[in-house]
């Protein structure tokens, strides 16, 4: 042996035994900043090793440098870190599918409708006109609009215009006339409106969305961009899992087929709309998983929304007392569905408004749950629930699942709707989560704001982005930062059954992060909206 190969052979020697130890290599080392954790401890680190999609480690800048090297390093010079956040309830199809509408969120009157509508251009004899995000209770005349207007503007084009929460929509003569929908139909006066024997053009619940499936849907590349846009404006704010609440079997098909081509990176958990198709071609055959797609849950409508007087209340509305709200979903429906989910190990998360609604689907959840239990059903919304039945929740470990903008967006009127007595448990956030220690969050996009960082503010704020008003808005169900960060990371993936790979940075698990310019944990509360995400991953792939 030659002395220069001995000489080489007796510095590896000591390179591994004691002396300058190689350093592994990885793929992505974080490093330099304030990395939020949300384990347990609600630990933190100052860097983060990334390897194959996984997190390999989290520390101190000195011991992560000290024993890893990587092909590519992020240094935060001092930004903050959380885990990807989760909407744990949202239309992520649906806002997909809203980016071709008329915007009309914002507008302060019919007039304003009228006028978005005709920025809109001209459209072209039998194609249709499609507006979404009109609210009549922020308009001076707080009453639904009728037809008569877009009947002159737009004798052969159809034009539907769907409210903000999506359980009510305006169509035009020409609309109705191609949805087949007449003074004589199925859905009786709850849920088609006649004045003076005429349609005024408004459509609640199972009519609103008959309506909506007779407008054409895009297929091929022009859905495919549409999905893709919605995808960019997700990671644009943080999101790296969304919850789509209501997908039926085609939407599955396509987003699954774009995953696994590669052209859609975000990750989804897929409630089912539980329909015969669905029923038939995928929960039949049980759970359906893959690296970015979980399809183990379906979606019931119990009953509609606050701001239509179509959520289902124990007594009338305060406001209007001929009328107590439309059960969407009947009792024995409601079983009949449960009974096909429980048996093929499915997930039921079911939209409750009213009170009543929320006791009605509760008990039917014990009659299945029986007791205290790891099947994770979800209330979706939870958004007016008698204290006497709070107890429910904890008896058959239902999860509440809920939107803090909703509270601040509704505040201004609710109380109008049901009274001050109703609304002791109307938006109860803080005493639903303490029924089982934990709730989770999400903005119900379009509906609300797609940013998770709004959620997180309302929760905690409990004020609209006016900062109004002063107090808060029932400040005794507000939750703590650290509560509110869990509702959109952690817990949102426990309500998914995600939460052994996602929603905490802890090692083995997947390496979703986002990367903020400002600590929303520290700085002022008012100032958490105006924060920015600068960049965030998936994966360990920075996808924004």
């Amino acid at each position: 042996m030659s002395c220069s190969t001995l000489f080489l052979s007796l510095l590896t020697l000591w390179l591994f035994n004691g002396g300058i130890k190689m350093k592994d290599k990885v793929d992505l080392i974080v490093k330099n900043g304030v990395i939020y954790t949300v384990d347990a401890a609600n630990s933190r680190g100052e860097a983060m090793v990334v390897h194959r999609g996984k997190i390999l480690a989290i520390g101190t800048n000195t011991s992560i440098l000290d024993h890893y090297q990587a092909v590519k390093v992020l240094d935060l010079n001092g930004k903050f870190v959380y885990p990807g956040f989760i909407d744990a309830h949202c239309h992520f199809m649906g806002y997909a599918l809203g980016l071709q509408y008329v915007d009309l969120f914002g507008c302060k009157s019919f007039e304003e409708v009228l006028g978005r509508l005709k920025h809109a251009g001209k459209m072209a004899p039998g194609k249709w006109l499609v507006g979404r995000g009109w609210d009549q209770n922020v308009w001076a005349d707080k009453n639904f609009p009728d037809n008569s207007q877009l009947n002159l503007a737009y004798p052969d084009v159809p034009v539907m215009l769907i409210r903000v929460d999506g359980h009510v929509v305006l169509a035009n003569q020409e609309a109705l006339k191609r949805a087949g929908i007449g003074l004589k139909n199925q859905f009786g006066d709850d849920q088609v409106e006649i004045k003076h024997g005429r349609l005024t053009g408004i459509l609640s619940e199972t009519a609103a969305d008959m309506m909506r499936e007779t407008v054409p849907l895009p297929v091929g590349m022009e859905l495919t961009d549409l999905i893709r846009r919605a995808e960019q404006q997700c990671f644009a704010v943080g999101l790296t899992m969304v919850s789509d609440a209501g997908l039926d079997y085609q939407q599955v098909v396509e987003i699954d087929s774009l995953q696994k081509a590669g052209k859609l990176k975000m990750q989804v958990y897929a409630m089912l709309t539980p329909n015969k198709t669905n029923i038939n071609e995928l929960i039949a055959h049980g759970p359906y998983l893959t690296d970015r797609l979980a399809v183990r849950s379906i979606k019931i409508y119990a009953d509609g929304s606050l701001g239509s007087r179509t959520a289902k209340l124990k007594q009338p509305y305060a406001d209007a007392p001929s009328g107590s709200g439309i059960i969407v979903t009947k009792a024995d429906s409601v079983r009949k569905l449960c009974k096909i989910a429980y048996e093929n190990g499915y997930q039921v998360n079911t939209h409750c408004i009213g009170d009543s609604a929320n006791s009605m689907i509760l008990k039917i959840y014990g009659e299945f749950l029986k007791g205290r239990n790891d099947l994770r059903w979800r209330v979706e919304h939870a958004q007016v629930v008698d204290p006497d039945d709070l107890h429910f929740y904890r008896d058959y470990s239902v999860i509440p699942s809920v939107q803090a903008t909703h509270a601040t967006s509704d505040m201004k009127w609710a109380s109008d709707r049901i009274g001050s007595e109703r609304m002791k448990g109307a938006y109860a956030y803080k005493n639903l989560m303490l029924q089982n220690g934990w709730i989770a969050n999400g903005t119900d996009f379009p509906i609300e704001n797609i940013s998770p960082l709004f959620t997180f503010y309302a929760a905690v704020a409990r004020k609209d982005l006016d900062g109004f008003p002063d107090g808060g808005f029932m400040m005794e169900n507000a939750l703590s930062r650290e509560e509110a960060l869990r509702s959109i990371t952690i817990w949102a993936s426990k309500a998914d059954f995600k939460e052994l790979s996602k929603g905490s940075l802890e090692i083995g698990k997947d390496a979703d992060f986002v990367v903020l310019d400002q600590d929303i944990m520290q700085v002022p509360i008012g100032k958490v909206p105006k924060v920015n995400v600068l960049q965030t991953f998936i994966l360990g792939e920075k996808v924004f």
